[in-house]
Order: C-alpha cells, then structure tokens, then sequence
C-alpha cells in the first residue's frame, strides 16, 4: 500500500458531517406560508412566473404586498427549516380548500337554519360584496345580511327588531370617520348592536384600484354625486355600467382593501359568537 492511501481509501467518506443534508421538497400550494430565507419576506403563495432564469413564486404578506422569489433549492423556510419549492401537480378534480374570504372551505355544505342575529348594511352593492366574498362563511354560520336602504332607516330598523340576547345585529357604515353624519347616526346603540365601518366614501372606493384596473379612484368633488362622478372621469358610461365593473373585479377578499375585511370579519364575529 502506497503513501497515498495507507488509510485505504477517503478517510473522510463515511463520516456524517461529509454527508450532504437533505431538503425537503414541498409543493407551493395555494396560500401556503413560507419565507424566503435570504430576505426575510413572510407571504403566502399566490401564484408563479417564468423567466429566463426559471420558475418564480408570488408571495404575498399580511399588507397585501407581492413580490417574487426565485424557486431554488433551499430558498425558503417553513417553521424556521428550509425547504425546496415546486410547482404543485394539477389536478383537475381538486377543489378549492379555501373560500372567498380565505376560510377554510366545508365541502359538502348545507345551509345551517338562521340564527336570530342579522348583518345589516346600508345598500344593496354593499350586501352584493359582503356576499361575494363571505357568502360561504355566512351559509356556515347561518347569518342572514340585509341591506338597510340607508342608514337614515336605522333608528326605526332597530326599535322593529328589538336587539337581544340571541338576537344581535351588526351594522357595516360606509364612511364612518370621525364627526361624519354615520357616526352619529350610529353611537349609543346598546351592547346588542356592533357597528363597524370603512373610512371610504362608498363601498366601491373599499375595492383595490389594482383589481378594477385603475391607479387610484379619482377625487369627486362634495356636492357632485360620487358614482356618477367616478364613471365619469374613467369612462365607464352610467353607474350601472360602473358598478358591473367593480362587482366582477372581485374574486377574494384579496381585491379588498383591509378596512372593510376587517369589519366584515368583526361583525360576523359579534353576531356569532355565545351571549
């Protein structure tokens, strides 16, 4: 034997700090959260690119910011361990594991019987998203939304109904912002009703410019009516026409904007939750 392999071969061959550490490979599924190790940034998975330079993954975080990630190996962190992502397999017959509003979807629902608890909301577009994008939580829960025709109706609504243990409401105010006409409308009330709202004019201006095409809404002078002035300064013809835009412009409460998630999700808390 040689000088060169009296030790008969790589001495450092079969020791365990030599061996390669394995990463797992995890499918980039829809709303998975993951981080990307180099940066820090913390989202959830909505969607890929392709590039010269490969695959990329869209993560977007709690704010609504997006931004891309190369998918290599070892690039991100599940529970603080790297990970490899991929594209996930598709699968035709795969349904949706989330709704609309990001819940964990029930498979199979059937409608629970109506709670005595209502939502209520000012108007007709307002009940129309509430719908959209929570409709499969409502169902869930067995909470009924009606739309107020204006919130001048309240006091009267409120005296009809007569709030109670079990039977709880819950009012969405557009534009409830300090020293505004809402929020008088809508103090002293009683602990069976929960009012929340959105500091925005009308529930249309609740909907992210990005997800109707527009850079930001246009500014409509006081005195003017708002859904006209805002057709009329983007071009979209009548208010009608306007507002077949913005309903079909949201999918998921990702093409809202988070004060009125987060007021949707505090009312359905109230009206849901033990006396």
């Amino acid at each position: 034997m040689s000088g060169r392999d009296i030790y008969g071969g790589d001495i450092y061959g079969g020791h365990s700090r030599a061996k390669k550490r394995v990463i797992p490979t995890v499918p980039a599924e829809p709303d998975l959260v993951v981080e990307d190790a180099a940066t820090g940034f913390c989202g959830a998975v909505v969607g890929f690119d392709r590039s010269y330079d490969g695959e990329f993954v869209k993560l977007e975080d709690g704010r609504g910011a997006v931004r891309l990630f190369a998918m290599r190996e070892a690039a991100f962190l599940i529970d603080g361990e790297p990970v490899t992502l991929v594209k996930p397999t598709a699968t035709a017959s795969k349904q949706p594991v989330r709704s609309a509003s990001g819940s964990t979807r029930v498979e199979g629902l059937r409608a629970r019987v109506a709670r005595g608890s209502r939502i209520w909301v000012e108007g007709v577009h307002d009940a129309a998203l509430v719908e959209r994008v929570w409709g499969h939580d409502l169902r869930v829960e067995g909470v009924v939304v009606e739309h107020l025709e204006g919130l001048d109706n309240l006091a009267q609504r409120l005296t009809e109904f007569e709030p109670g243990p079990g039977q709880r409401v819950g009012v969405l105010v557009d534009h409830l912002v300090t020293g505004s006409k809402e929020t008088q409308l809508t103090t002293g009330l009683g602990r069976h009703v929960l009012v929340t709202g959105h500091p925005f004019i009308d529930v249309w201006q609740a909907v992210r410019p990005a997800a109707v095409g527009i850079e930001a809404w246009p500014v409509v002078p006081r005195g003017e009516d708002w859904k006209t002035g805002i057709c009329r300064r983007l071009g979209w013809g009548t208010p009608q026409e306007g507002w077949r835009r913005v309903y079909n412009a949201v999918n998921s409460f990702r093409d809202l904007e988070s004060p009125l998630i987060g007021a949707v999700e505090r009312l359905i808390d109230f009206v849901t939750e033990p006396d």
